[in-house]
């Protein structure tokens, strides 16, 4: 068992006094079989006039804060510690029909899957349709997950990282053509080659543990929060593909949000009323850290607060 803790810093300044709109958090990971959360906090300055807390339509755990007054600076620190299962290899336990692509998904799930299958960005020219055929062997079987393997691990291999704080996601056709991207333009890609291919897939957001700071192995994407995708494998289930580090499984991913598309799955996005000029910008840090066994002495983890 790994307990993992996660210190996620935002800063948001401004040149004169605003008055802050409505802004919408997700920050609380999804309990799983694999993850369960331990201990949470919430602390927001200046402090909200009011804070609640709501699921989404992908059930996700959203906090929602209204504020009183005017500020220069919105600062918001989320810190949680949680139990953390890693699988080591990736195991496709496959139903016996999706062994082999092409495969048809069964008609009990194919209305809740139908819209992760649809293609969401245009590709007129057919870019990405011919980049994604490559990984299919032409007149014999693919192994499913040989193939979903291979192209994720093609991602990382044939795409330069960079680190990008503007706002949006690159489609997949800019991405294929400057070859380099974020982990959200990389988890895009992803997702949108895997429907390509008529898989269901879906956007995940969250956090990365770097093992380097503890065991020297390092990742691509550690400091900020995180994007990788999920592919739904009949008998596997939502199976993690980050393209970023070639990661199959839920191997150092910690998941926080699941959605549809990357727009939906924001960590933290509000408003302010004031000058465009007065935002002097934002400052994110996450400091994700594998607790040592003689400091779990020192904790309790009776349950979660909010």
């Amino acid at each position: 068992m790994t307990i993992l803790t996660v210190r996620h810093l935002t800063t948001y300044s401004y040149a004169a006094p605003v008055r802050l709109g409505e802004h919408r958090m997700m920050l609380r990971p999804r309990d799983s079989n694999d993850q369960r959360l331990l201990k949470s906090s919430l602390e927001i300055a200046p402090r909200p006039r009011r804070l609640r807390w709501i699921h989404d339509v992908f059930d996700n755990c959203v906090a929602i804060a209204d504020f009183a007054g005017e500020t220069r600076r919105l600062v918001v620190e989320n810190n949680i510690t949680l139990e953390h299962i890693a699988f080591e290899e990736p195991e496709f336990l496959l139903e016996e029909s999706a062994r082999y692509y092409p495969f048809s998904y069964g008609a009990e799930e194919m209305p809740d899957l139908a819209r992760a299958m649809e293609r969401h960005y245009p590709d007129p020219s057919g870019e990405l349709d011919r980049w994604v055929r490559q990984f299919v062997n032409p007149g014999r079987p693919t192994e499913t997950g040989a193939l979903l393997m291979t192209l994720n691990n093609a991602m990382k291999e044939g795409l330069a990282y960079e680190r990008r704080t503007t706002k949006g996601t690159q489609s997949p056709q800019q991405t294929l053509e400057t070859r380099r991207g974020s982990c959200r333009d990389f988890a895009t890609l992803m997702m949108e080659a895997a429907r390509t291919l008529g898989f269901a897939a879906r956007f995940v957001s969250g956090y990365l543990y770097v093992p380097s700071r503890d065991t020297g192995e390092g990742h691509r994407g550690g400091g900020s929060t995180h994007a990788w995708c999920q592919v739904y494998l009949p008998g596997s289930g939502w199976v993690e593909f980050d393209p970023t580090n070639g990661i199959v499984g839920n191997r150092d991913l910690i998941r926080v949000a699941v959605a549809r598309d990357a727009r939906q799955a924001i960590p933290l996005h509000g408003s302010y009323f004031g000058a465009a000029e007065d935002e002097e910008g934002m400052v994110v840090s996450v400091h994700v850290r594998r607790l040592p066994e003689q400091e779990r002495s020192d904790h309790s983890f009776d349950h979660a607060e909010a």
